[in-house]
């Protein structure tokens, strides 16, 4: 099942909106910054990176005030490396790609303070900025033949192009799961082999020579797929779903017929895809941990109180609820999400409370040959 035009973030500005929970990836792209210096330090001796205008894209840029951080970090690095080199600043082009149904307005009314910040910050070093949207799917050409300079993607590459073929046995899970059949993994596994690999091919012939890329994703801290890093935040949004059928408040069948078109792959993976595709020279490949509650800071203390253990519940479904909200409603009924995500605070909350679980996350650094 294409998804083209289910997957975006909760929009606008409210309690459940991606601009009011992305504090997960704001924290994501600040430790991805060390990478992304380096990245584009590492590029300052090509004059053709230097000239009069720098273009780089950010892609699945979602719809809060993370996407303009990035813009800025770019430029402030940009800006920097010229310093050091004696090289006069470019100007910029920034593209934000995301999916069709991505909250664009929320961004573009952001803009006018973006660029009036830029101003008065830079003083007499501004160089100007522009910045446009680019709607559609980074599986598919978006740009013309080597047009940009730099690709940034945080948090969007491990979601699929689709949701992978043979999953009909999958019971009651949503995503693979300890009890999925071998055949859903492997299911998985191939879906996002097929889109990583796109997905670089697209971008080697958008991307100049000697360009780079810099990804950010979401994994897995080892090979076996069933690892708690690997599955279990869906598991327990599949138990709330089963939960809800048993109350008779959803279909069994319902659920049987929904799985989530997201994958965290391993290290192994994602390397082996870059080495199959073979356009790029891969220059890092950094991993870090990240607390499913980006609030709660004592992940050593496995015997959370009962009332730590509830809000930790409480903020990681609004993170969770944040992305994934608009692909339920489009197979659930939107008049159950409050309930749903409620036994899902729940979920989490015991969850936590004995097992502190953590986002495993990989920031790959690219350059094309």
């Amino acid at each position: 099942m294409k998804v083209v035009n289910m997957i975006h973030m909760n929009t606008g500005k409210g309690e459940y909106s991606y601009a009011a929970n992305s504090l997960l990836q704001e924290i994501a792209i600040h430790k991805s910054l060390p990478v992304l210096k380096h990245t584009i330090k590492g590029i300052t001796n090509h004059e053709l990176f230097f000239g009069k205008c720098f273009k780089m894209a950010d892609m699945g840029c979602s719809s809060s005030k993370n996407t303009l951080l990035v813009a800025s970090n770019v430029m402030d690095i940009v800006i920097e490396a010229c310093k050091e080199n004696d090289l006069k600043p470019p100007q910029f082009q920034i593209f934000l790609n995301d999916l069709f149904g991505n909250d664009f307005n929320t961004l573009f009314k952001w803009l006018p303070d973006f660029y009036a910040k830029l101003k008065q910050e830079k003083g007499e070093t501004f160089v100007p900025c522009f910045v446009s949207a680019v709607p559609g799917s980074f599986y598919s050409r978006l740009f013309p033949d080597q047009s940009l300079h730099l690709v940034h993607s945080s948090y969007s590459v491990h979601w699929l192009s689709q949701v992978p073929q043979g999953l009909e046995g999958n019971a009651l899970n949503i995503y693979m799961a300890k009890t999925s059949h071998p055949n859903v993994f492997q299911a998985y596994e191939k879906q996002f082999k097929t889109d990583f690999i796109s997905f670089l091919q697209m971008r080697s012939e958008e991307i100049v020579c000697g360009g780079r890329m810099v990804l950010a994703l979401v994994g897995r801290s080892v090979a076996d797929p069933t690892s708690d890093d690997g599955c279990r935040l869906w598991e327990l949004l599949a138990q709330s779903l089963v939960d809800m059928v048993k109350e008779g408040r959803v279909q069994q069948s319902d659920v049987k017929s929904f799985n989530v078109p997201i994958y965290y792959p391993c290290e192994d993976e994602v390397r082996y895809a870059i080495q199959n595709e073979g356009s790029f020279c891969l220059q890092s490949l950094n991993v870090f941990r990240l607390n499913w509650d980006p609030l709660d800071t004592d992940y050593k203390n496995r015997n959370d109180s009962d009332e730590h253990s509830q809000i930790h519940g409480e903020n990681t479904a609004k993170m969770v609820r944040a992305f994934a909200e608009p692909l339920l409603t489009s197979h659930f009924e939107k008049s159950i999400m409050d309930e749903v995500f409620n036994k899902y605070s729940k979920h989490v909350a015991q969850h936590l409370a004995n097992k502190k679980t953590r986002f495993f996350n990989f920031i790959i650094s690219l350059a094309k040959k």
